[in-house]
């Protein structure tokens, strides 16, 4: 999942209950002024709404893997990897953009979501399939954020508590206080009943993540410059450094941070639903697609390979928290507190829509009972609306972030748990899924050419997330040989 979806439009909920046919009393379906051919509110986004969409969802905190990423595996195949997915990702994106529309590109009917494609072109166990990898992959997203939110709250006391002892002291702190802390937060913050009005929040969201890509940046060239020299080997860190094992282990959980960074495909349908058409959605999508992918590639490239230039084999598992920078230390106390407010809210966009599926779930199953479906209106100071409380509500979100807290202090390892969720999401969400809806949509024959190198593209991707996922699970079964559950020293 891209890193933070904040920008799945959330007003294009309102319309989904609608029972009466907007377009009855408009003589052509495109007469209408207002609404577009679905009965929705005509849509106004463009290749650059779309666009700042893209590339908002996903520069977020997978860019503070990237310099460990492309130090694992060099100056030659960093770089080229990178490439690689950024190339896997645009073609594949671009596969997906003819699934918008079932059927004709430009007539057919709309699907709102990811799942609602999988639906209405493959249908049957595959939905399953799709949601299943879905939620897993967004609850691993809440715990990932857990741990890098409770990561950045200490460097913050760190780099304060080096600055104040002259860096004498070295300032062990257990992350546990700061993981339950980011937990109470995401209690109360889970109440909200339902993300309307959450538009601001994808702006500050935007605004957030530039900030601490920017600040990482201009660190690493700073570093750079301070060196004198651009540290790094081409072919990754050296053995000796690392086991003969470890290495290869660790370029492939390197793929994985990659694959991490890069992955939004599943907020691709959501975005192309807030486009105009006339030109068709698709078409502007594509250029959308390709705009951002290279403008999310050029930062990337930026930030891992300054970050790599600068350390070297030593580069940070995370670039803003390693031990890699200490002054000016104000600076980076204002990344990592940008990244602590991107997150809290990050979390909240990426558990949103399993607290919807629980409890959609949770009332078709006992559409009776009292604690699920009663609502207690408390009513607000200063607000016209009464705050909505649900007990069913409360109890499940309360429950799900104390699981997703419990997790996190059990597996306090940033890198890998990224790595884990990259393999996780690029081969079904990026590559297999629009794969099929793609060969379903456009009829490709079975065993003809165009349907083969679909496969073989398939084939590989399937092998990449293999091989990141084994070697991000050996990165976990690495660090827990020097680690106690509950005790983290950084």
């Amino acid at each position: 999942m891209g890193e933070n979806t904040a920008t799945m439009n959330h007003h294009h909920h309102h319309f989904n209950h609608q029972v009466f046919d907007i377009s009855i009393d408009v003589p052509t379906q495109n007469g209408s002024k207002c609404f577009d051919d679905d009965g929705r509110l005509k849509r106004t986004g463009t290749i650059w709404t779309a666009s700042s969409h893209i590339i908002t969802a996903v520069i977020g905190s997978g860019v503070l893997s990237l310099a460990w990423a492309i130090a694992q595996l060099g100056w030659v195949a960093g770089p080229a990897v990178m490439f690689l997915f950024s190339f896997v990702t645009y073609y594949t994106s671009s596969l997906l953009t003819d699934c918008y529309r079932t059927g004709d590109p430009v007539s057919g009917k709309r699907n709102y979501t990811y799942t609602d494609a999988v639906h209405s072109i493959l249908g049957g166990a595959k939905v399953k399939a799709c949601g299943m990898v879905q939620y897993l992959n967004l609850f691993g997203i809440a715990i990932g954020y857990t741990i890098a939110a409770s990561i950045s709250m200490m460097a913050i006391k760190r780099s304060n508590c080096f600055h104040e002892s002259g860096g004498k002291n070295p300032c062990h702190l257990s992350s546990n206080p700061y993981m339950i802390l980011f937990g109470i937060m995401e209690i109360f913050l889970s109440q909200i009943p339902d993300f309307d009005q959450i538009w601001w929040l994808s702006i500050v969201a935007a605004v957030m993540s530039f900030t601490y890509s920017s600040i990482g940046l201009g660190l690493g060239i700073t570093q750079v410059a301070a060196n004198g020299v651009i540290k790094g080997s081409l072919t990754g860190i050296s053995i000796g450094t690392v086991t003969q094992t470890q290495k290869i282990w660790r370029s492939f959980q390197a793929l994985g941070d990659i694959a991490f960074a890069y992955s939004y495909s599943v907020i691709l349908i959501e975005i192309q639903d807030t486009v105009k058409s006339p030109p068709a959605e698709s078409k502007t999508m594509k250029k959308a697609a390709k705009l951002s992918i290279a403008v999310t590639t050029a930062f990337y490239m930026l930030c891992g390979c300054m970050g790599y230039a600068a350390f070297g084999d030593f580069a940070p598992g995370n670039l803003l928290t390693g031990f890699g920078f200490y002054n000016p230390f104000w600076l980076l106390d204002i990344a990592n507190a940008a990244i602590v407010v991107h997150l809290v809210g990050a979390y909240q966009v990426f558990c949103q829509p399993i607290f919807a599926f629980i409890e959609k779930q949770a009332t078709q199953r006992w559409p009776e009972n009292y604690f699920i479906t009663k609502e207690f209106k408390i009513p607000i100071p200063g607000s016209s609306a009464p705050f909505k409380l649900n007990l069913f509500r409360l109890v499940w979100r309360t429950c799900f972030v104390i699981l997703t807290t419990i997790i996190s202090m059990l597996l306090p390892f940033f890198n890998d748990v990224v790595g884990i969720l990259g393999a996780l999401g690029f081969w079904p969400l990026t590559v297999y899924f629009p794969v099929e809806m793609y060969i379903a949509q456009k009829k490709i024959p079975k065993w003809s050419t165009r349907w083969i190198c679909l496969q073989i593209l398939s084939m590989a991707c399937l092998v990449l997330s293999i091989v990141a996922g084994a070697g991000s699970i050996a990165g976990v079964m690495l660090d827990l040989k020097v680690y106690k559950p509950f005790k983290t020293s950084y």
